[in-house]
């Protein structure tokens, strides 16, 4: 039909997410402050500029002692102080001596063991020992946990908590990273109302653009609005070019097919000088899909359909990755894991990947099941919300309950 642009090639899920890889990178490493690192990626190896512990130092509390003193149970020494945390004592612990120590306190010079105490007994200033004490029980040494020159972490380790914990015990307080994306986001369509109030005939509300921005922030990114504008190219153009220098990436939806509404096809092509790529995914929903690296800029832009689970699918299996891989992550994909089918998934041979929306829960010996949701149309939104999983049915003729 005059004025209908030409699909892409058909290509499988993997090539599709091979390609648009292949034009991604990780963004520069940035120095952030360890209270703003966490989910982030290490840009660089964390090397220990210390040792940790710092010092020799109580594991608990109890008594500092001799190990030569305390070789027997009957053991009995004479208290000539005590040393807390963050303090360290002043006089040495001579033979048949002891000094109350609290965990994490310095050893006092002369002491090489640590009796708990729960295993000594005070009697006014001096304590008699249930057990014997070995030399370097209770104890810890320097350079114990991590050594100085010690490679702690490599390069593209992703923060967790403990990690941040572990870091601040080495004295950084800011580390190279992987910075976070900023993501445009932009819906197009004459039939999508932008805010509340009454539709119009023929219209609806856009979902889409709430959707694709909070799954960039569930990812890690923040989200920027760019709004809603209709089937026109000079208007998609616009809004394309505004969010150049304003963001790391930009999703569209709405305007990938062959329609005679869809301009989003002139406007890449003429934006990024040839490098757009458009493509038929098969997979189902979600089978029309394009790319491309604006020209000058170099912001990519992922174009998704539009229709809502076409998006959302498109987002989890080609968009996540690459927005992953720009920041430093390794893991890029979701993990895929066996289920038993608690009914029949019939299908049809098309060629084509369906993904099925689905509910997973575990059973008593720990096995997954799945079961469809109602409704699975690429428009009805509403049942992936009530999905937890999507269950991947390659060609053939699906698969039986069990």
């Amino acid at each position: 039909m005059k004025g209908m642009a030409r699909p892409g090639p058909t290509v499988s899920l993997e090539e599709a997410r091979a390609q648009l890889l292949a034009t991604m990178h990780p963004f520069e490493p940035r120095f952030l402050p360890l209270d703003r690192s966490l989910g982030r990626v290490l840009a660089r190896a964390v090397v220990a500029a210390e040792d940790v512990p710092p010092f020799v130092n109580a594991a608990m509390d109890g008594f500092a002692v001799r190990a030569e003193d305390v070789r027997t149970a009957a053991s009995r020494l004479r208290l000539i102080g005590s040393v807390t945390a963050g303090r360290v004592a002043d006089v040495r612990v001579g033979p048949g001596q002891a000094m109350a120590i609290t965990t994490g306190a310095p050893l006092p010079a002369g002491a090489d063991a640590v009796c708990m105490v729960e295993r000594a007994e005070l009697d006014g200033d001096e304590i008699a020992l249930a057990v014997p004490v070995a030399a370097g029980e209770n104890v810890r040494y320097p350079g114990e946990d991590i050594a100085k020159g010690s490679v702690v972490f490599e390069p593209f380790t992703e923060l967790t908590p403990a990690h941040i914990g572990v870091l601040a015990s080495l004295g950084e307080r800011a580390v190279a990273v992987y910075p976070s994306l900023c993501v445009g986001v932009l819906s197009t369509g004459d039939e999508l109302m932008a805010g509340a109030g009454p539709l119009e005939r023929g219209q609806i509300h856009d979902s889409n653009r709430h959707l694709l921005l909070a799954l960039a922030r569930s990812v890690g990114c923040e989200p920027v609005d760019l709004g809603v504008v209709g089937d026109d190219e000079a208007a998609i153009t616009q809004a394309i070019e505004s969010a150049v220098g304003a963001c790391d990436a930009i999703l569209t939806s709405g305007g990938v097919s062959v329609g005679v509404a869809d301009h989003m096809k002139k406007v890449l092509g003429r934006l990024s000088a040839g490098s757009v790529r458009w493509m038929e995914v098969a997979i189902r929903p979600a089978k029309p899909f394009g790319f491309a690296t604006l020209a000058g800029s170099g912001l990519p832009v992922l174009c998704l359909p539009g229709n809502p689970v076409a998006a959302l699918v498109s987002f989890e299996l080609l968009v996540r990755p690459a927005l992953r891989l720009m920041m430093g992550y390794t893991v890029l994909e979701r993990p895929g894991l066996l289920a038993v089918a608690e009914e029949g998934l019939a299908r049809q041979c098309d060629g084509k990947l369906h993904l099925v929306r689905v509910i997973v829960t575990v059973d008593g010996d720990g096995r997954l099941h799945a079961r469809p949701v109602t409704r699975q149309g690429s428009h009805q939104l509403r049942s992936m919300a009530l999905a937890n999983a999507l269950a991947l049915l390659p060609d053939g003729e699906g698969v039986g309950a069990g």
